[in-house]
């Protein structure tokens, strides 16, 4: 996971950075130091009047221009007149550019993964109707807002719909008053959502609804509890000791209830019923991934559809965050329950290399890398953003001194965020 978070902070970061290099140096700006990864460098080399580098701590990078106020905060060379080739020398609108640059490329690159993840792969779903052949599994937080296992949700917000996935959606979830049309033992009601769900989803860890499975066995762990007691892969469990397991989440809560203990396991092969024990572990498991039995449906798209898909995808995702942020301000979700961190972020590579999901969570960071990079904090390009377009409108510029003491107080917020976020992910792991 860690890896997989590091080579794709490595890629984005990297563009971001070539972005401000690139538009600098097109500006006739110096560019004194490109690097990916902050200090100590770890190897570099210098070509022209540029060392390029990578540092041992792979958490971001920067591009070192001269005579710009940064995260360096080398204000040594302020104190004289500005030479042609710096940053300060040239006109707002050409620094506003390169300001904007890493943002722009950050955006080009989740568009065009987007759109190539889309006419590459198109879309896998599960139907509404599949679904409802059975209904879901309702775990706690699903439980606590009124659903029980073996709902069948209609229709989300008064609208009939297709996709499962759609029930989750976070324009659902952050918008205010949805809600589920819900049907149980021929009963129709509406469930209403609560506004701050989306951020007990955050925190919660046995999940909130997944459609009622058949299966069968999977891959089996090796040396594990399963393995040992002789589950093969395509065995189909019927029965743990005498409670019936047709489906995944009745093995699962047949496990839970034996936590620890040896269990009595039906299992079906080549036709005939086979008896085994296996050690239950104490978290409820016994060693195997299971392999749904469930109807999948594709939708592909040609390049055209996938241009105009990919880019919505894109997009989406940075509308999503302002709404969410604006939640957060507003008190209707808790920060602790709905940001995540490097640790956090991580965890949703998952633990095994899968191409589609590393290039979709790298084309999701990059939205969000440059919807956060926006913002109006000085330190972020937002924050140089906001300043060039003061003196643009106002014709004014902010004093070097000024611009000096924002960055200072621009990177105690973001030092200041970053150990919340490290915290909160730690804290969500040990509680």
């Amino acid at each position: 996971m860690a890896g997989q978070l590091l080579l794709g902070l490595s890629i984005l970061v990297g563009v971001h950075e070539l972005g401000h290099m690139l538009t600098a140096k097109y500006f006739g700006m110096r560019v004194e130091k490109f690097s990916i990864g902050f200090p100590p460098k770890v190897v570099g080399f210098t070509k022209g009047e540029t060392e390029y580098s990578i540092g041992a701590i792979p958490l971001g990078g920067f591009v070192k221009i001269s005579g710009m106020i940064d995260e360096s905060l080398d204000t040594e060379a302020l104190s004289k007149e500005p030479e042609p080739y710096e940053f300060r020398a040239k006109p707002a609108w050409q620094r506003l550019i390169v300001m904007m640059g890493g943002i722009i490329v950050n955006v080009i690159t989740g568009i065009i993964i987007f759109i190539s993840l889309t006419y590459i792969f198109g879309e896998e779903y599960i139907t509404t109707k599949e679904v409802n052949k059975r209904g879901i599994v309702a775990y706690p937080l699903a439980q606590k807002i009124g659903l029980k296992t073996g709902d069948k949700i209609l229709k989300v917000n008064g609208k009939e719909f297709e996709r499962f996935n759609e029930i989750l959606s976070p324009d659902v979830l952050l918008s205010d008053n949805s809600f589920y049309t819900v049907e149980r033992e021929g009963k129709v009601f509406d469930i209403q959502i609560p506004s701050d769900l989306v951020g007990e989803l955050g925190k919660e860890k046995d999940g909130f609804i997944v459609p009622i499975y058949p299966f069968k066995v999977g891959k089996v762990v090796k040396n594990g509890n399963a393995d040992k007691a002789g589950l093969k892969n395509n065995d189909v469990i019927v029965s743990v000791g005498n409670i019936p397991t047709s489906y995944f989440h009745e093995l699962q809560e047949a496990l839970i209830k034996n936590k620890d203990k040896i269990v009595d396991l039906k299992v079906k092969r080549n036709g005939g019923i086979t008896d085994l024990k296996a050690k239950v572990d104490e978290t409820g498991k016994i060693g195997f991934q299971p392999d749904f039995l469930r109807a999948m449906s594709v939708e592909n798209f040609t390049l055209g559809q996938s241009i105009s898909k990919g880019t919505v995808t894109a997009f989406d995702i940075i509308f999503l965050n302002i709404k969410g942020l604006g939640k957060i301000f507003s008190g209707k979700i808790k920060a602790q329950d709905s940001l995540s961190g490097p640790i956090g972020i991580a965890s949703q590579f998952g633990g095994t290399w899968d191409w589609e999901r590393f290039w979709r969570m790298v084309g999701l960071l990059s939205m969000v890398l440059a919807f956060m990079n926006f913002l109006p904090i000085p330190a972020l390009d937002g924050g140089h953003v906001m300043f060039l377009t003061y003196e643009i409108v106002s014709g004014r510029k902010p004093s070097d001194k000024f611009l000096e003491i924002s960055q200072k107080v621009g990177m105690v917020i973001l030092l200041s965020l970053m150990v919340f976020a490290f915290g909160n992910d730690i804290w969500k792991l040990i509680r």
